[in-house]
């Protein structure tokens, strides 16, 4: 893929990079080991001052990273704008809550025969951060900004079809005063990312993307015995139990399917909901769906813009024909419409075999799959019935149905009669075809720490 800005909306490509040559890449990663240094020297007062000085200045250029954000990937532009909002809020969040976070641990002195023992948390490094386009701001801002309050660098390989708003991220943090190298971005393809992670000078790496992606940056990583962080893939389940609150539970499954144009790891993608409620619930999503607004991702009254590439519109529309080729019906939407564009309609499929693709793969669009079963104990295999286990979500007024499906669920979050969404103050992360490790809150800013135990006699 080239290293271009090309808009989804249009297929016009606005401008192309060339991919840096070995001489860059040797500048930045030895620019990286020097503010290596100085980052370890600074206290850490001053990188929170420095990181509330970059969420001022994503505040102040909101509007503009917006527009840049939407022409390079497609999401509405409030949807956009509303990503550079909760970008400023990590980093402020991390600016206050770091110190605390890798404060000394202190444990029992006397059992171990010393006057004093104590876990201590210190930097790895430079860390690589090989990232996607979907939330091109907020999947980079809830790596970066626990990562350099930490005294981490961090070096950015990010995805090949938003270059600016990859060197956008890099002069966020050195506009915002953190030394220079501090944070760099690596406009390179996919090729080059084993070579840099090999690099002894990268000390550890994260990545978010696909599953197969993630074997293959880690299986990298694992022969140089560098630690990493994977957020993979999802098809997250919606369970909607008899008790749930219907009304919230139709409006808020919209919103969990179709955000940003239904082109994330964590949006609800199988409804999975038990037959007292699932015509009524069948009729009134479906009819939603069919209302959300599809148009220019610019224009502030549009909910659903293009997907993000060709080859990804393409995906969706070969995953619901083979359902609809296998017995799979099609409530609304199902077909790409007759525009310019890479755009693909709100989409509810039912009927779905567990021979359809529909059942075991992630679908990174608006297309969701409707579920019906007759127990807390089926919904709970059908929710489990995928490799993935990143995010769920419950919907149940039953206190003793809400403990089951919170043991039940094999997922990295459960969310209970609410949506499934990333917060600065929660772990973040899945299991299973997933990924391993966490993002965000104490257990985020630890990863790419050592844990140095200390004992004095």
């Amino acid at each position: 893929m080239p290293i271009a800005t090309t808009n989804p909306a249009t297929g016009e490509m606005l401008q192309t990079f060339e991919p840096m040559g070995e001489k860059q890449i040797e500048e930045i990663l030895a620019n990286a080991v020097e503010a290596a240094a100085a980052l370890r020297a600074s206290t850490f007062d001053q990188r929170a001052a420095w990181m509330r000085e970059a969420a001022l200045v994503l505040e102040g250029r909101q509007t503009e990273v917006a527009r840049l954000v939407t022409l390079e990937m497609g999401k509405p532009v409030m949807e956009a704008k509303d990503e550079a909002a909760k970008c400023a809020s990590a980093c402020r969040y991390f600016a206050q809550h770091a110190e605390s976070f890798l404060a000394d641990e202190p444990h029992d002195a006397v059992a171990v025969g010393a006057t004093q023992a104590y876990t201590r948390y210190e930097p790895l490094g430079p860390v690589l951060a090989v990232m996607p386009w979907n939330f091109p701001l907020w999947q980079v801002i809830r790596f970066a900004a626990p990562a350099l309050m930490a005294g981490n660098p961090g070096l950015l390989k990010h995805a090949s079809n938003v270059p600016q708003t990859a060197l956008f991220l890099e002069s966020l943090f050195r506009d915002a005063g953190f030394p220079p190298g501090a944070f760099q971005a690596l406009l390179v393809g996919s090729d080059a990312i084993e070579g840099i992670l090999l690099d002894h000078r990268v000390r550890a790496a994260t990545l978010t993307g696909s599953s197969s992606a993630g074997r293959s940056v880690a299986a990298i990583a694992g022969r140089a015995l560098k630690k990493m962080v994977l957020e993979l893939g999802g098809s997250d389940p919606f369970v909607v139990l008899p008790s749930a609150d219907f009304d919230r539970a139709v409006d808020t499954a919209v919103r969990a399917r179709c955000q940003n144009n239904g082109q994330s790891c964590i949006a609800a993608k199988r409804f999975i909901v038990h037959g007292d409620v699932y015509d009524a619930f069948a009729r009134a999503f479906t009819d939603q769906m069919a209302e959300l607004q599809v148009g220019d991702p610019l224009h502030h009254a549009t909910k659903i813009g293009p997907l993000a590439t060709r080859e990804g519109r393409d995906e969706v529309a070969a995953q619901v024909d083979d359902a609809v080729a296998k017995g799979a019906r099609v409530l609304t939407g199902g077909r790409p419409p007759d525009r310019p564009g890479w755009f693909y309609p709100p989409t509810v499929v039912t009927d779905i075999t567990r021979d359809m693709r529909l059942f075991g793969e992630e679908v990174f669009g608006p297309v969701a799959s409707l579920y019906r079963v007759e127990s807390v104990e089926e919904a709970i295999e059908v929710a489990n019935a995928t490799e993935y286990g990143l995010g769920s979500n419950a919907w149940t007024t039953d206190p003793a149905e809400q403990q089951r499906l919170i043991a039940g669920l094999d997922a990295g979050q459960v969310f209970v009669n609410g949506m499934t969404t990333s917060h600065p103050e929660l772990p973040f992360g899945g299991v299973r075809d997933s990924g391993y490790g966490r993002e965000l809150a104490d257990l985020g800013i630890r990863e790419f720490c050592n844990a140095k135990t200390v004992w004095v006699g």
